[in-house]
């Protein structure tokens, strides 16, 4: 080969080079692709005007992200989630023969669950964990004693909500309450004879590791590791005050605990894939009966939410004095949860929060 001909296929070569390399590599001068879920989060605290909000997303592939806006990560109050936490151990049970989910609540408490349109008799475990039992809720109530960080016992909230007399006869309908998983919680200890707390730190947090995680001690006003100041607004506009130390014993079963978002992605993760409970009582759990025309869908303890972008996401989602959480998994294993520092005083930012979940989930799939 002449000279002159090396020096053209060297220069083809050297073309050819430099296409494949202008397909692999970015112009300099290309601008990032914006990240949705960190554009989300920046939009609650510009738009909604939350203090701070966090997420962290698992995709498939079991990569994990964590993202923060206007607030550090950490620890976090998860409210409701505590609900799904009751509930596994309510059903590790009935996995056990020990508790029978279509049994009356007097079986286990007898003569404690009687009010007006009230009977123990006649309102079945699963009722409890479903919301189907027409026991009125207590929260409205009870608001004060967290901020003023009194101490209640699980009888005064149960004792609260008897005053009011049922929604519906039990099975009927379906009305979110509290007083449901106050009272699945006192059949857990009745049962085994041990705190709740010690039996959802022993048959949970420390078989999946979840090392952020726990149920505060009675007394226990603060958050043990780093975490974001938690706030509350008694209405739009008013002024906006830390709240990260409260009693938060009213809650209870429905609503006490502690986690961060990684340790909740984990858990709901663990629950869906079965590594909480077995196969019956995973299945009992996911029938859901449907919340009005919003594709959504509660079990026992456990919620279904459709994607935008196809199947559902299954989770549960909180709010208690100074923070909101939602999140959930998909059936492939795609996981999410976001917080934002505060409860909020409108129903909008907490269908920003769920939409961020969906944007989140649909952009790891």
């Amino acid at each position: 080969m002449s000279q002159q001909a090396r020096r053209r296929t060297f220069l083809r070569v050297a073309t050819a080079a430099a296409a494949i390399t202008a397909l692999l590599v970015p112009s300099a001068t290309a601008a990032p692709r914006p990240d949705p879920v960190r554009h989300g989060l920046n939009a609650l605290v510009r738009t909604d005007h939350v203090p701070g909000a966090l997420a962290t997303v698992t995709g498939r592939d079991g990569r994990t992200l964590t993202y923060t806006a206007g607030a550090e990560d950490g620890q976090v109050r998860i409210g409701s989630n505590t609900k799904t936490f009751t509930s596994v151990v309510v059903l590790q049970l009935v996995g056990e023969g020990r508790i029978g989910l279509d049994t009356p609540v007097d079986t286990y408490l007898p003569g404690l669950v009687r009010g007006e349109g009230i009977d123990g008799r006649h309102i079945t475990v699963r009722q409890l964990l479903q919301h189907t039992s027409g026991l009125p809720d207590y929260e409205a109530d009870v608001t004060d004693a967290i901020l003023g960080r009194r101490y209640l016992e699980p009888r005064d909230v149960l004792d609260t909500a008897l005053r009011y007399k049922a929604a519906f006869p039990p099975g009927t309908g379906w009305a979110y309450s509290n007083t449901n998983y106050v009272v699945a919680g006192l059949i857990v200890q009745k049962v085994t004879g041990r705190p709740l707390a010690e039996e959802i730190d022993r048959r949970v947090i420390r078989p999946l590791g979840l090392r952020h995680t726990y149920f505060p001690a009675p007394g226990d006003t603060t958050i043990r590791e780093r975490h974001p100041e938690g706030h509350h607004q008694d209405s739009p506009g008013a002024p906006v005050r830390d709240v990260t130390d409260i009693d938060p014993s009213a809650a209870w079963a429905a609503g006490q605990m502690i986690s961060t978002n990684s340790d909740l992605n984990r858990f709901f993760t663990a629950l869906l894939t079965g590594g909480l409970l077995r196969p019956a009582q995973l299945a009992q759990m996911r029938t859901t009966v449907p919340l009005g025309d919003s594709g959504a869908g509660y079990g026992l303890g456990l919620m279904s939410r459709p994607l935008s972008c196809g199947g559902l996401y299954w989770g549960h989602g909180g709010d208690i004095t100074g923070y909101e959480t939602r999140g959930g998994v998909t059936e492939d294993g795609r996981a999410a949860n976001v917080t934002v520092t505060i409860d909020p005083t409108d129903g909008a930012t907490a269908k920003h929060v769920e939409a961020l979940v969906d944007t989140a989930l649909c952009r790891s799939a």
